[in-house]
């Protein structure tokens, strides 16, 4: 039996969803239509590119640590790329920079972190027995794999792969002869990046119509947990931008092969005139942001809805102001469509159009200082469980201020101008948006790990991977501010040509070697995830004692979820520490006409609704025989 559900016009029908045959193994693990099993091949594939990234990030900054070192020890594994003096190739410096970013942003924190729990979570936190299309919801996980097939292909080229900084600006990505990074390198990354985005508008699209259309009986917007919302309004606005960074890529596909002028125009190269004349290159920005700024709460926002449900969990307290929570998610998502122009304030752009963005970029302060008000008036005298996953949230709730604060800074004209492209924008994402999101990631994999694989995580192995990897960011990027308000431009191979510099080395080998720790400590998240898949304790029906349907099914949901009739919900999601409850907390699917004794005086007027809500039975509206 399945549940279809409108607002609150309810359609239950027999299908297969409940007893199915069982599939074989390229059905059931390879191309499983599961929501839960495409979550865990998004998930697996996002780990392996979060330390493919990372591992990048640490070569690259020992060049920037140590760039007089000898590290002919790599020579097996970059191969040409080391010289025979024991160097890093200059260009394929560049191109570990550009894939690096391209990684961490597209691969890991988009696909990595949304694809896993939109995908797991939707389903069972709505009620609904799989996504709105399994079929769909497969092929937006394959085309994800084949772009990620492309872009580490191109990990293998004689040329390298592309060059020129994750946002591949024109002219050097439009020119194939520009440098080596620019050849087929650049070409595959294009491809990759079109494959991803199909990927996420499938995903996306999905997303939404689940949301809207397979909510379970009594599930009204207004008991939606802040996870589903956070997905929800992610999904839109990749829905709306991912198209604009789409039609980019096609038109620099077009200046690169079919002589066409969008962003090229009166280019010379070795004293060489070429012909394309009337494209600017400064509208590959405009089209780049566009999409780059949605983005930075694309990979936010769902990072901040897992924190939602796992503070209001372990705190053992109603999430605090749930309203204007779910306010702040829409208008952070308004806010990043109209503040693009931020990114661009050194291109030349008229100085009141700089103002204009400039305020619309401060405004954004406002929503997200609700987020983070909120976030610590919950955790303020709650009863604390201090798991892996709340430590995970509340470092992201200290990234998510610290890193806004020079949000600030950075969205100031004035200031950005003189600090644009230096490593204090480097640390203001990193820690605003990289590590948030990433620590976002973390919590979620160890919160919902016992739904995924039915075992729990080693709690104290949990713990020391936090510590280290929270004080190793900050150690990482904290001094990264001094060093670009003292100039240090992004992506420079190194800083030993200029006498100022000189000051700042003991500073940048005090940053690539916490880097280099840091990546060290995400070992210990990798050996706790998969030994803990086959050796881990067995996990309880609700560890953590949460009120989101997740935890009515059984331990290890099978195909479908719910063996039987999907429960109904009459609650909201954060009934935690009720006045008068015999537990801390009451599930969703707990009738509040069996907890009269915690009901607050509007509560009773809910017990009205429960005959309703039980009324709605497809069964008894619409017999279809299978």
């Amino acid at each position: 039996m399945s549940t279809l559900s409108t607002g609150t016009d309810v359609v239950v029908y027999e299908e297969e969803h409940v007893h199915h045959d069982d599939p074989n193994f390229w059905r059931k693990y390879i191309f499983s239509e599961d929501h839960k099993v495409i979550a865990k091949q998004y998930l697996i594939t996002g780990i392996f590119w979060a330390m493919l990234g990372i591992a990048m990030s640490v070569v690259f900054r020992i060049q920037l640590g140590f760039p007089d070192a000898d590290i002919s020890w790599l020579k097996p594994v970059l191969g040409q790329w080391i010289s025979e003096t024991g160097k890093l190739d200059p260009n394929f410096y560049l191109a570990l920079v550009t894939m690096h970013g391209t990684i961490m942003v597209f691969f890991v924190l988009t696909a990595g972190l949304s694809g896993t729990f939109s995908n797991f979570l939707i389903p069972l936190q709505i009620g609904a027995r799989d996504m709105a299309s399994g079929f769909l919801n497969m092929l937006s996980y394959w085309f994800f794999f084949t772009a990620s097939v492309v872009m580490f292909a191109s990990l293998f080229l004689q040329t390298g792969p592309a060059a020129g900084g994750w946002v591949v600006y024109p002219p050097l990505s439009a020119l194939p002869q520009a440098h080596l990074g620019s050849e087929l390198g650049m070409s595959l990354w294009l491809i990759s990046m079109a494959l991803f985005i199909v990927s996420q508008l499938l995903g996306g699209i999905n997303y939404i119509t689940t949301v809207i259309n397979l909510r379970t009986r009594g599930m009204t917007f207004n008991k939606l947990p802040l996870t589903i919302w956070a997905f929800l309004i992610t999904a839109v606005l990749g829905l709306i931008s991912f198209p604009v960074l789409l039609s980019a890529a096609l038109l620099l596909i077009f200046d690169r092969n079919f002589g066409t002028s969008f962003y090229l125009s009166e280019i010379y190269i070795a004293g060489e005139a070429l012909p394309n004349v009337g494209g600017s290159p400064i509208l590959f920005q405009h089209l780049f942001w566009f999409l780059g700024h949605p983005e930075v709460y694309i990979v936010l926002l769902p990072a901040l809805g897992i924190t939602s449900e796992i503070i209001a969990t372990n705190s053992r307290k109603p999430i605090f102001g749930y309203r204007a929570m779910i306010a702040s998610l829409l208008g952070i998502a308004f806010l990043a469509f109209i503040v693009w122009a931020h990114h661009m304030f050194v291109t030349g752009m008229n100085p009141f159009l700089g103002s204009v963005f400039m305020f619309l970029t401060l405004i954004i302060a406002v929503p997200s200082a609700v987020k983070a008000f909120n976030y610590i008036t919950t955790l303020w005298k709650g009863n604390i469980v201090f798991t892996p996953a709340m430590l995970f949230s509340i470092g992201l709730v200290s990234f998510f201020v610290s890193g806004g604060l020079t949000g600030i800074i950075l969205g100031n004209s004035a200031l950005d101008i003189q600090l644009h492209d230096t490593y204090f924008v480097v640390a203001h994402f990193h820690i605003v948006m990289g590590a948030a999101s990433a620590f976002g990631f973390f919590a979620g994999v160890y919160h919902w790990f016992p739904k995924m694989f039915g075992r729990m995580m080693n709690n104290t192995l949990g713990q020391i991977h936090f510590w280290m990897t929270f004080i190793g960011v900050y150690l990482v990027f904290f001094p990264l501010h001094y060093i670009g308000i003292a100039g240090f431009p992004r992506r420079y191979y190194q800083f030993t040509t200029y006498d100022f510099t000189s000051s700042y080395t003991d500073l940048n080998m005090f940053v690539t070697v916490a880097a280099i720790l840091t990546f060290f400590a995400q070992f210990i998240f990798i050996y706790n995830f998969f030994s803990s898949i086959f050796t881990g304790k067995r996990s309880p029906q609700n560890p953590w004692r949460s009120n989101t349907l997740e935890w009515t099914t059984p331990i290890k949901p099978g195909h479908g979820n719910w063996p039987g009739e999907i429960p109904a919900v009459y609650r909201w999601s954060y009934d935690y520490s009720k006045p008068g409850a015999a537990e801390d907390f009451i599930p969703q699917n707990v009738p509040y006409s069996q907890t009269l004794e915690s009901n607050l005086p509007h509560e009773n007027e809910e017990i009205k609704m429960e005959a309703e809500i039980e009324a709605q039975n497809f069964n008894d509206q619409f017999d279809q025989p299978h």
